[in-house]
């Protein structure tokens, strides 16, 4: 919630029985997520959100390549340089409302040091990746763009595989709000803010071949 939302909130007469509502509705909301916590299992693909289970729809070749090529890079870079972890598709990030499984996330060394095989549920990373697909963009650019950025999430890339652009959002903490860094295409490079040095071409998230010849530069550089 904004300053102005808040401020419109504290004006409004009947405050306090919205506030009652709202409470009611949240702690329905409360029992709907514990029983969400005792459905999901590792076969799901699933968020909870806004008090409702998403459902994931199988995803198109265009949308797994662009997972795969760039959780492949990243993940082999942070390993090498002992950065901290990555992420793909089935971490559940549990925030204050939400329950979401970003397509790649990063969490630094010093936020992941104490991740256990046994977890399941982890908090907000640095650095969170989704690539669009048709159902799930209004989601990615609206709820979670919002919540990512209000639970100080420090870079987020919205990646459309069909165009093969990379929006590249940066988190500025004076409004708690993404701001615009870059928007990227073939044939020029994307650099992350938060994963330091790891700086690959716009290509290689979209080409194969492209991917394994920059991985290979990675691995050896």
């Amino acid at each position: 919630m904004t300053t102005l939302d808040l401020d419109q909130l504290l004006e409004a007469p009947n405050i306090k029985l919205l506030m009652q509502q709202a409470e009611i509705a949240l702690r329905d909301e409360a029992r709907q997520r514990q029983a969400f916590y005792e459905w999901i299992h590792e076969d799901h693909k699933a968020e909870f959100i806004n008090g409702a289970i998403i459902m994931q729809s199988p995803a198109k070749e265009r949308h797994w390549m662009a997972v795969g090529n760039l959780y492949r890079l990243l993940s082999a870079f942070v390993i090498k340089h002992k950065l901290g972890r990555v992420a793909s598709e089935k971490a559940m990030i549990s925030l204050t409302r939400n329950d979401y499984e970003p397509d790649i996330c990063f969490w630094t060394a010093d936020r992941s040091h104490e991740f256990e095989g046994e977890m399941m549920q982890f908090p907000a990373p640095d650095l969170i990746v989704e690539v669009l697909s048709k159902s799930t963009e209004k989601i990615d650019r609206g709820v979670k763009f919002n919540d990512y950025a209000a639970h100080s999430v420090q870079e987020y890339w919205i990646i459309d595989p069909k165009k093969q652009v990379i929006e590249q959002y940066i988190l500025d903490k004076d409004v708690q709000a993404f701001v615009l860094e870059n928007t990227l295409r073939i044939p020029h490079q994307i650099e992350s803010k938060i994963v330091t040095g790891f700086q690959i071409p716009v290509q290689a998230i979209f080409d194969e071949l492209s991917s394994n010849e920059i991985l290979v530069s990675l691995l050896t550089n």
